[in-house]
């Protein structure tokens, strides 16, 4: 008699622990990711300040959506116009550009999922018009003079890093957003040979490596 109510017992709880996993399994499966539409929409308000002051001319802003948990995608564009004078050189470049990546939060506000600060990565591609005015050849006995090339289509794309934060301003839907963007160039066209000194979106520089920083003003819809 002992030994029945032992295995019945047994039988009735292995019972249980089956329906109950099931049970667990079933409303795992239930849940199931969703993307729910959410967009926050911002622009540099630094840079284009300071383009009223000085010879670049710099109009960016970005489009960033949650994806999911703490993966936020991430779309950047703009426009940008500069000169670059220095060590005989004389050039201009004008252009559109496109970055696209993701970022995740590092740290989060447990009351609000879009304050924190995050990290991640994108790549980048500018289309432009450039033209040089004076590029530095080295003349005969050693003497130095210039050349000018005419006005031409170049394309160049880079990797960017972002590391940054953003903050809600008070309880209303607008927020700070300010980022930090080590970029190194990956492949650029060129014109007779010459590496670009100016790039938009990119930023002016001889080297291969460079920083961006922007100062955004966001509205969460």
């Amino acid at each position: 008699m002992k030994t029945r109510l032992i295995f019945t017992f047994f039988f009735s709880l292995i019972g249980l622990l089956s329906f109950a996993q099931e049970k667990k399994d079933k409303e795992v499966k239930k849940e199931k990711w969703k993307y729910e539409p959410n967009f926050m929409v911002g622009v540099d308000v630094l840079n284009s300040g300071v383009s009223f002051f000085s010879d670049r001319k710099l109009y960016q802003g970005f489009i960033s959506s949650r994806i999911k948990n703490n993966v936020h995608g991430v779309v950047e564009a703009g426009f940008e116009s500069n000169i670059y004078q220095k060590n005989s050189y004389d050039a201009k470049a004008t252009g559109p550009f496109i970055k696209l990546g993701a970022f995740y939060m590092l740290a989060k506000d447990p009351e609000n999922q879009f304050n924190g600060f995050y990290a991640g990565g994108k790549v980048g591609g500018s289309f432009y018009t450039q033209e040089y005015m004076a590029v530095p050849v080295r003349g005969y006995g050693g003497s130095s003079s210039s050349i000018a090339f005419p006005s031409s289509t170049q394309s160049t794309y880079w990797l960017e890093g972002t590391i940054g934060g953003r903050v809600q301003l008070f309880e209303s839907n607008f927020y700070i957003d300010v980022n930090l963007q080590p970029k190194y160039l990956v492949f650029t066209t060129k014109q007779d040979e010459i590496q670009p000194m100016i790039v938009p979106g990119f930023g002016r520089s001889s080297s291969k490596f460079n920083m961006g920083f922007a100062w955004n003003i966001a509205y969460k819809f």
